[in-house]
């Protein structure tokens, strides 16, 4: 009876070690296992980068429109008020010709004298 009971230890002594080493075949398995999961985290992440940049490239053009389109709502505003001043200063040299020739003069005086120095 205790041949059997040395068996039986020995045999769950070596069922421990076949636990605690796996074979070479299981190793590799494992490692084809981890190759094919690391290929598709990284087939992921390269997804997921691609839409990132999409979607940041959508952004940017987005913005681009934004700053174009107040670009031109400023630029006609200007115009707008150009326009105004033009008339205004049209109005003004009708109204007061001699007055606004006088003005024109010593404007010209100054630049004249800002411009000699």
């Amino acid at each position: 009876m205790s041949s059997s009971t040395n068996k039986t230890e020995k045999s769950a002594n070596g069922s421990k070690a076949e636990a605690a080493n796996p074979s070479v075949s299981e190793m590799e398995a494992q490692i084809e296992t981890l190759k094919a999961e690391i290929a598709k985290l990284t087939a992921q992440v390269s997804s997921s980068g691609e839409r990132s940049f999409e979607a940041l490239k959508n952004i940017a053009q987005e913005g681009v429109h934004q700053a174009r389109a107040q670009g031109e709502a400023a630029v006609a505003g200007l115009k707008e008020n150009a326009g105004d001043i033009e008339a205004q200063v049209v109005a003004a040299v009708r109204e007061k010709p001699v007055t606004s020739l006088a003005i024109a003069a010593g404007v010209g005086f100054l630049f004249a004298l800002l411009a000699r120095r």
